[in-house]
């Protein structure tokens, strides 16, 4: 059985998927008269390709039984997708260099205060979520074109672990 065990989310290690949507470590600044911290910048919204524009939707997640068994992929060719949990829950991030190339995956384990944007193009599994009602707010392109690829492999699933 091909397993895949999480790791935590960091700037660092996501950075070849995409960029980590978070406070933590991230410059920010005082605005409305002293009452509000600004943090700016904080993903790189790539929706423009083919005259595409921003859409802004909310999803509601619930958890996969245990062990999580992946048996697809997906891509977004034309767009990046940013992901941001709206409760403190913890879920899970999966990605991949090569979706074909199993040893190219790699699991996060993300706090509820940790939202993810995948690049254009990166491989990546659905929402993980981990409790039952699960909210997140999706910042992703809509807009003219394809921009969903898929790879499935059901017939040789990857195993995720809970963290």
């Amino acid at each position: 059985m091909r397993m895949v065990r999480p790791e935590p989310l960091t700037r660092d290690a996501f950075r070849p998927f995409g960029d980590v949507i978070g406070m933590e470590g991230s410059a920010h600044f005082t605005i409305n008269q002293g009452f509000t911290e600004r943090f700016n910048d904080l993903a790189f919204v790539d929706v423009g390709a083919e005259g595409g524009t921003a859409n802004v939707s909310l999803f509601l997640g619930r958890p996969r039984p245990a062990p999580i068994e992946v048996k697809l992929m997906e891509r977004h060719p034309l767009g990046s997708q940013a992901f941001v949990p709206l409760q403190d829950r913890p879920w899970l991030v999966l990605v991949a260099e090569d979706a074909h190339d199993f040893a190219s995956y790699r699991a996060f384990a993300c706090s509820g205060r940790q939202g993810v944007n995948y690049a254009r193009n990166v491989w990546h599994h659905p929402l993980l979520a981990l409790d039952a009602g699960s909210r997140f707010l999706i910042i992703d392109r809509k807009g003219p074109g394809n921009n969903l690829e898929e790879e499935r492999f059901e017939d040789t699933p990857l195993y995720i672990t809970h963290p």
